[in-house]
């Protein structure tokens, strides 16, 4: 590798995952290959039920392989203890989700601060948690207000600003501007390209060829096979 080239953060190498189900086996990847260098923003396309959220979900370290090998940050994913995929997930990786999955009994600086309570066993919202919230343009009024009372565009800021707290190196989107109307889309699509700009290396998936053109490359998945 040119020593001028980022870091290949991600590797698939002949990756399969493969669903057991009493009607027969249902292979989700099959024999996938896949480079992904940090500060890259990818989009990963594809038809419903073609294998772009169980590749987005090994990536997150939220399942591992059937077959083949998965280097996240240098580390086969495959060979650790469930233990250290959660370290690898809470430190290194952020998740965006398209129904938010903030915490309803939470107040917004409390749903942004839980994933840091998680890791250092600690809450109270310091400087760096009021500059994310402000970062993602969330007015301080908002700061106690529940995610009910917010709009769509306002609590999927809310759910990027928690995702960011832990300063992973990784943020996986999956259909980040789904639920949102055009115009609220588009400003969650320029926060994500500032957030890439910053260094941060961005896997989206999507089925939008719009939103997917904020992303550095595309990634077609048909039939569990890169395309």
């Amino acid at each position: 590798m040119n020593e001028h080239e980022p870091e290949t953060i991600i590797r698939f190498v002949d990756v399969s995952k493969v669903y057991p189900l009493p009607a027969g086996d249902v292979v989700a990847l099959d024999h996938v290959d896949l480079e992904i260098r940090a500060g890259d923003f990818v989009a990963v396309m594809g038809p419903s039920g073609s294998g772009k959220s169980t590749l987005l979900n090994l990536i997150g370290c939220l399942d591992t392989p059937t077959s083949g090998t998965l280097y996240i940050k240098g580390k086969d994913i495959g060979t650790l203890s469930d233990d250290d995929l959660t370290r690898l997930r809470r430190d290194h990786i952020g998740f965006i989700f398209q129904q938010f999955n903030l915490i309803p009994l939470l107040n917004i600086i409390e749903n942004v601060e839980f994933p840091r309570v998680l890791k250092e066993r600690r809450s109270g919202c310091d400087e760096a948690c009021l500059e994310l919230l402000d970062a993602v343009g969330l007015e301080p009024e908002l700061h106690t207000h529940r995610p009910t009372e917010l709009s769509g565009g306002q609590q999927q800021r809310v759910a990027i600003a928690r995702a960011l707290i832990n300063e992973p190196e990784i943020l996986l989107a999956d259909e980040p501007t789904g639920n949102l109307d055009t115009h609220t889309g588009e400003g969650i699509m320029d926060l994500l390209t500032q957030m890439n700009r910053r260094g941060k290396t961005i896997i989206m998936v999507t089925h939008d060829t719009n939103i997917a053109a904020y992303a550095h490359r595309r990634v077609h998945i048909v039939d569990g096979r890169i395309a």
